[in-house]
């Protein structure tokens, strides 16, 4: 078992360079699936979710190529198997954009249930649904997810809820059906458009992405195409702002997509920190110097506030002057972490979807756990701006989003180190 070992207090600084976005990188491994014959993606980041997906990749009969640690070329001119093991598919929740794919191509799938982080009830209803509006018969028994596609066709799709998984499952599934498909109520995050800016370059005909309507004219084959970049990751950067913000520190972010993160600079800014943008878009400066000033959030499906930025608020909301509050619009349990930060010396009240930060002066060391991935996230913060040491164990789950996190937060100045038990 590995934990961080964090001696807080120091103020950061200097300069971080952000990976390729976790949420894109997840869904177009998958939908190279799709491609009869190769493609090269770049700026893939270098975390666990990712092995995994190749992994998936490897076991249907793709050939990856290792060109470098973020950069692959998959050859899946030969892939000759529909079915993937749940002993995989439950380690990471992104594995269910593989039903997607293999049905688009092969119009059949069996895939175990997805895992991932313990959020609250995550069902894939909305994913179902539109695998059938497209003439699918889809069955989930067994801990397997059967799916046959042989009477698969452009139609109509409505998403009960704003969905960025069934979203662009539907995209996959869509992207290689006869005739046309149109799409409702979509989600518009950077990921989403990212998958389809990744098709179309690849021979897909998808418009609409990022708006309102998604519509899709099948085609007959994706042949593959040039090398793709991967989107730069917001979650990250905003995780590197939250940080700046809450040590009173100074923190460049390089490679990123400021517009991106405009919901996260618009509240940093209202609680009295620097938020400083270059003229291209992509770097941005956060510094603070005082105490920040309460303030609410409530998460929504982009361009709203982030949910998977919540946590990460929640630290700097702990200590922030006066009583903040927090509305989480997206997941049920989203505030496991609360617990932890109180264990810190934090004066949380979270019930249901709500939760009330009551400012406290400082935080203390202490043994926490991360419950998911951004928990993990949140939990780091706290100990770097904590009196004292702090031990964060469950550090496999920020594992699957971040790379090399304790090294970036070493570089800006942290006393953080990751051991073996």
């Amino acid at each position: 078992m590995e934990k961080l070992i964090i001696n807080g207090g120091k103020r950061l600084e200097g300069i971080v360079e952000i990976n390729g976005a976790k949420n894109a990188a997840v869904a177009i491994l998958p939908a190279a699936v799709l491609i009869n014959g190769k493609c090269t993606i770049e700026n893939l980041p270098n975390i666990s979710d990712i092995k995994l997906c190749c992994q998936i990749l490897e076991s249907i009969g793709a050939k990856i190529r290792y060109i470098s640690p973020s950069s692959i070329e998959i050859d899946s001119t030969n892939i000759n198997k529909t079915d993937i093991s749940p002993e995989i598919t439950r380690k990471f929740r992104a594995s269910y954009y593989f039903i997607g794919s293999l049905l688009s191509r092969f119009h059949r799938a069996q895939v175990g249930s997805p895992g991932g982080c313990n959020l609250g009830t995550r069902p894939i209803d909305q994913h179902i649904k539109a695998f059938e509006a497209l003439g699918a018969k889809v069955d989930c028994e067994g801990g397997l997810i059967t799916a046959d596609g042989r009477h698969m066709q452009g139609g109509h799709i409505y998403l009960d809820i704003v969905s960025v998984g069934a979203t662009i499952n539907a995209i996959l599934a869509a992207t290689l059906c006869e005739g046309v498909t149109e799409i409702e109520n979509v989600a518009k995050e950077p990921h989403v458009v990212d998958v389809a800016n990744f098709l179309n370059m690849m021979g897909a005909n998808i418009r609409g992405a990022g708006t309102d309507l998604i519509k899709i004219t099948g085609v007959k084959e994706l042949k593959g195409g040039p090398s793709y970049a991967i989107v730069p990751d917001q979650i990250e950067a905003g995780t590197y702002m939250i940080a700046a913000a809450v040590t009173k520190g100074d923190i460049t972010i390089k490679n990123c997509i400021t517009k991106h993160l405009d919901p996260i600079t618009a509240k940093l800014r209202e609680m009295g920190v620097t938020v400083e943008e270059n003229d291209d878009g992509d770097a941005i400066r956060v510094y603070c110097k005082t105490r920040t000033k309460k303030a609410s959030v409530k998460t929504m499906p982009y361009p709203g506030f982030p949910t998977d930025m919540q946590p990460q608020f929640g630290v700097l909301l702990s200590l922030s002057e006066g009583t903040s509050y927090i509305t989480e619009g997206i997941w049920d349990s989203r505030f496991q972490y609360t617990a932890e930060l109180n264990k810190m010396g934090a004066n949380i009240n979270a019930e249901g979807k709500r939760a009330v930060f009551e400012g406290v002066d400082y935080l203390t060391g202490s043994q926490v756990y991360a419950t998911d991935l951004r928990a993990g996230a949140a939990l780091i913060l706290a100990g770097l701006v904590a009196k004292g040491t702090t031990e964060v164990l469950g550090i496999e789950h920020v594992d699957r989003g971040y790379e090399h996190i304790e090294k970036k937060f070493q570089a800006l100045g942290a006393d953080i180190r990751r051991v073996s038990e």
